[in-house]
């Protein structure tokens, strides 16, 4: 699964070097100067990252759904989209009836944008500023205070590279007092899986590889959470929300969470990994908009995040297995993220009673 990087606008992002746009001197219609080293430390300079983004219907669809079926919340608005990308949000807000949308981008797409939203008549209403949120100003005329931040901010896991720490930033730089931000609720959830198949082909592969044992990448493969589609058959216990966030009030110190779990077994299985995935709500609509990206519902690309046990479960109806989750930035590289988890587990057909500890890092 690709764990590639994503977001652009601020320190949280995949752009986050700041790296000016390499177009300059050239046609800045084809960014005929960017090398893949600009892409690299730029990776939102590609348009393929941005395709992938706009056909996840789940993800656009609600953002789509929650800002133009809401015309009454953005009419007459300055709204501000924090890493803007394309710019699909600005005119999608521009055509709900915001008065003046602002667009903060750091990466080279930010040219292509521009022309996206001249091509579109949105020229006199969207202005694209680039750089790092947290570094650049908002145009003059508006004053210094926007009515609505509209973001698209989530990463893996919710928090993987996602912009989260820039939404915050810009939130409390430039929203005004009761303005509103989109979405506004965000929960992340843990369930358990079988996995017999997918985890002999990823992780038990490295036992024999033609006669030899390259253990040593084992370690690394279960160190490192895998992101992929879940088959929604595969669950087999509850669910547990881990993680709940307000992002009109949210801080920086939220980013840093620890939580207790408890799931229930729902069939006789074997166990073999956790899995977390996240939905985030648009509260303010008429009608809250939920964009959900669980195992149970169309996947998005955003997938689900699989972090395997070093020994399967075997687990009966109706037992329980709980823990605890420890999730914070790693310290020379906050982009990533370090993941504890403490598994326990006593079932009737388990030889032994289990208390796993395992580290995980998202990088």
């Amino acid at each position: 699964a690709n764990m590639g990087g994503k977001r652009s606008a601020g320190s949280g992002g995949a752009s986050s070097t700041g790296a000016d746009s390499p177009a300059e001197g050239g046609s800045k219609d084809v960014q005929p100067n960017l090398t893949s080293a600009d892409y690299y430390f730029n990776s939102y300079a590609h348009f393929g990252i941005h395709e992938e983004m706009l056909k996840d219907e789940v993800r656009t669809r609600s953002y789509q759904t929650a800002i133009m079926q809401n015309g009454h919340l953005f009419k007459d608005k300055v709204v501000l989209d924090v890493g803007c990308g394309t710019g699909i949000l600005c005119m999608f807000a521009a055509k709900a009836g915001a008065r003046r949308v602002i667009g903060i981008e750091c990466s080279a797409i930010i040219d292509q944008a521009r022309e996206i939203i001249a091509t579109n008549g949105f020229a006199d209403t969207i202005t694209l500023v680039q750089g790092k949120a947290e570094e650049v100003e908002l145009p003059e005329d508006v004053g210094g205070q926007v009515d609505i931040i509209v973001s698209e901010w989530m990463g893996y896991f919710l928090l993987y590279e996602g912009m989260l720490d820039t939404v915050i930033r810009a939130r409390d730089r430039w929203l005004r007092p009761g303005g509103l931000v989109f979405p506004d609720k965000a929960s992340l959830y843990l369930c358990a899986i079988e996995d017999a198949d997918y985890r002999r082909e990823k992780i038990d592969f490295w036992d024999n590889v033609y006669g030899f044992n390259m253990g040593a990448i084992k370690k690394m493969a279960m160190f490192e959470p895998l992101v992929d589609v879940v088959d929604p058959n595969q669950v087999c216990t509850s669910t547990c929300k881990i993680l709940e966030m307000d992002i009109q009030t949210a801080t920086l110190d939220d980013l840093v969470f620890q939580a207790r779990y408890a799931l229930t077994v729902n069939r006789p299985d074997f166990i073999h990994a956790l899995v977390a995935y996240f939905d985030v709500t648009f509260s303010h609509c008429h009608k809250p908009v939920v964009l959900p990206t669980g195992p149970q519902v169309i996947s998005t690309h955003w997938k689900q995040t699989v972090f395997y046990l070093d020994d399967p479960l075997v687990a009966s109806f109706g037992e329980e297995l709980s823990g605890a989750i420890a999730v914070r930035p790693n310290e020379s590289n906050p982009r990533d993220l370090e993941i504890k988890l403490t598994v326990d587990f006593a079932g009737e057909k388990q030889p032994s009673e289990v208390h796993l500890e395992q580290e995980y890092r998202m990088r």
